[in-house]
């Protein structure tokens, strides 16, 4: 079969770890064979930011913006332990983090559902999609080790010279202190984007931060989210029968755990964080989860919901087979060629992303998969667990059989 023809490069953001090792697995097993693979490729791992002072990754960054589709490789975001590990210069910031900010998107992380593997939570029955917004609050904080008694104080100087002053703390004892903010313009493009996708896909949209308790942050949000809505997307909100809602993120949980599931759930910067780890979790695994960043010009980051698998790196150094999930590495591969495939008009480009897709669910269906997976399964035939490298030439076998 002749290789598939791509016309634009995909950015493509190498890793660290065990899902680096995958990452090469899955090109060569899954992708190279079929395609006449196009793209620009950057090393995002830990050796190389250190080597460049992490500029690779803002170049990463701004080639997304040129090419409009990425694919990234889960990697390390470096602490005191990782800073020895890898002999740094520099403990260096979420890699994520640095491209979410240059992009100004907003990331939409959805479980990918299988036969055979149940929610913990039973009553839920269809995907729950979580909006995080990929801007600001902790992930670009500035904080401060406070060594003693002292004032902290928050300071914001105009340039028209007004000021507005507040004090924190009047500290008694050493202790932490850490500045968090964001932009009026940055939460809009997140609200627009999460309104937008949520009429793209047919879903209904809930938003949830802590209003009562952050009453100027917080607030902040709901406001724009309120205003976007109103303004901008209530009549075509109304028109698919779809409903927006807002409410503090602790009734939200409890909302959530009672659904049936098939919405949109949009959360800041953390609380998105941590909940697509419970929803993935509560799923399945945390590598069953699609994760996509969207910009509000309309560039594609797809990648990998989950760390690098760190555990069974030292494992595979030592020689020793492992049987690590690569299915979300997978489907950022699929995302980012279906993606490009709609963008440049290549509909073999796309077919060959629902195919592959496809491979894998039904291989997981029929009874092979990684060990995390096997755990889990309520099959009625007996899971075959494997390890990565037996797991990606079942998927191969599976494709094949498609595709002729």
């Amino acid at each position: 079969m002749a290789k598939i023809q791509m016309k634009t490069p995909l950015v493509e953001m190498d890793g660290d770890e065990m899902t680096r090792i995958l990452w090469k697995d899955i090109k060569d097993i899954l992708l190279t064979p079929y395609i006449d693979l196009k793209t620009e490729y950057y090393d995002l791992g830990l050796p190389e930011r250190d080597k460049t002072g992490d500029r690779v990754t803002v170049e990463a960054a701004e080639a997304t913006k040129k090419y409009g589709v990425a694919v990234k490789c889960a990697t390390i975001t470096p602490n005191a332990q990782r800073m020895d590990e890898y002999k740094l210069h520099e403990m260096w910031k979420s890699p994520n983090g640095t491209i979410r900010a240059i992009l100004d998107g907003t990331v939409f992380r959805a479980p990918i559902m299988v036969k055979g593997i149940s929610p913990v939570v039973k009553n839920w029955e269809k995907p729950i999609t979580i909006a995080r917004h990929a801007y600001g609050d902790v992930y670009r904080s500035t904080e401060f080790r406070i060594p003693g008694p002292g004032k902290a104080e928050l300071l914001f100087r105009g340039e028209d010279g007004q000021e507005l002053r507040q004090t924190i703390y009047d500290f008694e004892c050493p202790g932490v202190l850490q500045g968090q903010y964001n932009k009026d313009t940055s939460i809009r493009s997140f609200a627009r984007s999460c309104f937008q996708y949520a009429v793209d896909t047919k879903q209904d949209l809930w938003f949830s931060t802590k209003d009562t308790i952050s009453k100027k942050y917080d607030h902040t949000f709901k406001d724009i989210f309120q205003e976007t809505y109103e303004k901008e997307y209530r009549d075509q909100f109304e028109a698919l029968g779809l409903t927006y809602f807002y409410t503090l993120i602790d009734d939200a949980v409890a909302r959530v755990i009672r659904s049936k599931g098939g919405y949109i759930w949009a959360c800041k910067n953390y609380d998105g964080d941590v909940m697509s780890d419970m929803v993935s979790t509560a799923f399945g695994s945390l590598a069953m989860m699609t994760s996509v960043l969207v910009s509000p010009d309309g560039k594609y980051e797809y990648e990998a919901a989950h760390g690098t698998v760190t555990r069974h790196y030292y494992k595979y150094l030592k020689g020793e087979s492992t049987s690590t999930n690569p299915v979300a590495t997978l489907f950022a591969w699929t995302g980012a060629l279906r993606k490009r495939g709609e963008l440049d008009g290549l509909e073999d480009l796309q077919h060959f992303a629902d195919q592959l897709e496809a491979a894998t669910v039904a291989t997981i269906e029929g009874g092979t998969m990684t060990k995390d997976l096997a755990g889990l399964w309520e099959g009625s035939a007996p899971a075959n667990a494997v390890d990565s490298a037996a797991f990606l030439s079942a998927i191969k076998a599976e494709l094949d059989r498609r595709l002729a």
